[in-house]
């Protein structure tokens, strides 16, 4: 037997699936994050999964988890003691920053606190003109000497980023390689390296986080690694890189950076992956946990990157799944403002002391407690029963803090928590699809996450959406991401000109290099050649414009034919996005990049044969569960997931429980079991109205 599995390290909770691949069975898994350490629950899960299911250690031949280790640092400020090196007159660049300013009207907003401490900011005399040519030449005597003071200073990691590397890398070349020389055991993250594109200030910032991360990463990586091999696991594990694909956990000690957003990346992967079986293109996902709701939209099959990221305060400029996450999870806890109002999150009871009803201590009423009361939640256990809730315990923390201070009573106070939650994450959907001329109506709204399923029926309604799919494991599916992801090298290289004809065979040869070099690491990951995919795509801008729009390239080099369908497609994605287009302008082209990725062989779920005659399905108990509306509480039927069959339908109001998760069906809303045993729901009551509509 091959077993295969997949790991999502959470804020309150770790996920693990395993995945027999000859049977085609899934065992699930969910323990408690232990946020001190991560890599402590990781390995107390895979050995507690592979011992339930009598599985040996050699007989698991693939292994992926989701990490937090990198965002947890910067949230945390617990990264590595780091310097800068670079061009003289730049050493506080990264205080500058730029004039983007994360709220506007807000004079009180503070900036976010430097990673590198005056002091700590070193410049050498050396310039380069904006074409790469030298203009001042390295001072290499005053860059050993700043090498010798970061030694003296015990510092753990080095940035580099000197202006104009990114055309030419000669001078942090040279740096480098003093850096190696003189403190060959400090970490150096290099800009031309890393993030070889124009704009100083994200390329500083992203080599900066880099060098903050990277001891942190390596330790990480050494720790995890040997206790997968000393418990007896002969593969080498993958990490999931923020972009969407996995990479082989020893290549992100260069690039941690590249993991900041791992665990809710591998959501995205699960959610494209799923909703291509069920043959539907266009997905909103919805992954509600314990901590956060993070949302991304999915166009055609294809997930969108973004390259203009900020984490915690600082731009990233590695590509990243474009992911809006907001502070609304299970645990996030409800509080009144100094003017009375209900707010919810972005504060989160965590892991420990968690919701109050967990009896570990928490005394903050949250989202888990609300439901709770209005009995959404089971009142006595979760986890399958491995959890016991005190319902009494969420009662009386919603009746402290919130309804004994609003004059409403506890179910009140607990129904306004939830309101509160899904308007919140309405906001958040409509950042990532009205916003930016996307109909959410058009779209099928994936939900998962360990609360997702809870609150899918109304944000969808809310959003006037009438579709949707709950996975068959929706609490711990971004674990199964994990087994579905491709590996995947980003590679990206700046040169800005005019989109002539004469540039033709210069962009060729830029793509070529980029080429090659993914060749190489996918060869070095072991990815047959059949399997690899090279998708290019160039930044254009109207010149004298500031920021760009990214185009995708065909297949094959450009020519004067393909170089004409590049700047017609851009006119329309221009038009697209600013309502207008500009056929007499000259397009400047910016930034060149290639997706290298590998196909890794996927695993088949398993498929069961939809039935034409199938008995309905029975509920294990009734419950009284709280709607909006005039329906107050209402006797409703509650199902176990495991008893449904292919084919079988449910019609709300209902609840559906199971080991990971408890999915609420609204009234109004059909549930029919799909041979992935997806939940697929549709709302009736909008349905009928766009009916009569047409």
């Amino acid at each position: 037997m091959k077993y295969m599995i997949g790991v999502d390290v959470g804020g309150t909770f770790t996920d693990i699936s395993l995945l027999n691949t000859e049977k085609k069975e899934l065992a699930r898994l969910k323990v408690r994050s232990t946020v001190e350490d991560p890599s402590q629950a990781i390995v107390a899960g895979i050995k507690e999964i592979l011992e339930k299911n009598q599985v040996n250690y050699h007989e698991v031949s693939y292994l992926a988890h989701g990490t937090t280790v990198a965002t947890n640092a910067l949230i945390e400020r617990k990264g590595a003691k780091t310097a800068l090196i670079t061009t003289e007159g730049f050493k506080d660049l990264l205080e500058i920053g730029n004039q983007t300013r994360p709220s506007l009207y807000n004079y009180f907003q503070q900036k976010p606190e430097m990673l590198i401490p005056s002091g700590w900011n070193y410049e050498v005399r050396e310039r380069l003109f904006y074409n790469g040519d030298i203009c001042l030449p390295l001072d290499e005597t005053g860059v050993a000497a700043i090498v010798e003071k970061l030694k003296a200073q015990d510092i753990e990691a080095i940035a580099v980023c000197t202006l104009f590397s990114y055309i030419n890398p000669v001078h942090e070349e040279k740096i480098e390689a003093i850096i190696s020389e003189k403190f060959p055991e400090v970490y150096r993250s290099i800009s031309h390296k890393l993030v070889p594109e124009f704009r100083e200030y994200p390329r500083m910032s992203t080599t900066v986080l880099n060098a903050y991360l990277g001891p942190i990463m390596k330790k990480y990586v050494k720790n995890f690694s040997n206790s997968i091999k000393a418990m007896g696991i002969q593969v080498a594990p993958y990490v999931t890189q923020s972009n969407g694909s996995i990479i082989s956990i020893s290549e992100t000690i260069d690039s941690p950076i590249r993991t900041a957003v791992s665990g809710p990346s591998a959501g995205v992967i699960a959610a494209t992956y799923v909703a291509e079986l069920c043959g539907i293109k266009d997905i909103i996902t919805f992954d509600m946990g314990g901590t956060s709701a993070d949302i991304s939209l999915i166009e055609n099959g294809a997930m969108l990157l973004s390259t203009e990221r900020t984490i915690n305060g600082f731009p990233v400029k590695t590509p990243m799944i474009d992911i809006n996450t907001v502070g609304a999870g299970g645990g996030s806890i409800a509080w009144l403002d100094a003017g009375g109002a209900l707010k919810v999150g972005p504060q989160s009871a965590g892991a420990a002391p968690g919701p109050a009803a967990y009896n570990r201590g928490g005394q903050e009423p949250t989202v888990t407690d609300a439901n709770v009361v209005l009995g959404r939640l089971n009142p006595d256990y979760i986890l399958g029963g491995k959890m016991e809730i005190r319902a009494d315990l969420a009662h009386q923390a919603i009746e402290e803090k919130i309804s004994s201070r609003t004059n409403s009573s506890v179910v009140e106070a607990a129904a306004g928590v939830i309101a509160v939650v899904n308007s919140n994450m309405v906001r958040a959907i409509r950042v990532i699809s009205v916003k930016r001329g996307y109909d959410p109506r058009e779209f099928t709204l994936v939900a998962f996450g360990g609360a997702g399923a809870l609150h899918a029926c109304a944000v969808a309604r809310e959003l006037g959406i009438n579709s949707m799919i709950i996975p068959f494991s929706p609490g711990i599916f971004c674990s199964v991401g994990l087994l579905v992801a491709d590996i995947k090298y980003d590679y990206v290289q700046s040169k800005i000109m005019i989109a002539e004809a004469n540039k033709i065979a210069e962009i060729n040869w830029i793509f070529a290099q980029m080429v090659a070099e993914g060749e190489r690491m996918l060869e070095q990951e072991g990815i047959p050649a059949s399997e690899r995919e090279y998708l290019r795509t160039i930044d254009a801008r109207y010149q004298r414009q500031n920021y760009e729009l990214q185009i995708t390239l065909p297949e094959g080099n450009l020519d004067d034919k393909g170089l004409q369908a590049l700047i017609e497609q851009f006119h329309q994605e221009h038009m697209k996005n600013y309502g207008y287009c500009n056929r007499e302008q000259p397009l400047e082209l910016i930034n060149y990049r290639v997706n290298a990725i590998g196909r890794t062989p996927k695993p088949n779920m398993p498929k069961y044969q939809l039935r034409q005659s199938l008995p309905t399905p029975q509920p294990a108990f009734n419950r009284p569960v709280y709607f909006e509306g005039e329906q107050g509480f209402v006797d409703c039927p509650v199902y176990l997931r495991a008893n449904l069959l292919a084919g079988q339908k449910i019609s709300g109001p209902a609840v559906i429980e199971q080991m990971d998760t408890t999915i609420l069906i609204n009234p109004d809303w059909q549930a029919e079991i799909d041979q992935y045993l997806n939940i697929m729901l549709r709302d009736r009551r909008i349905a009928n109205e766009r009916e009569k509509d047409e």
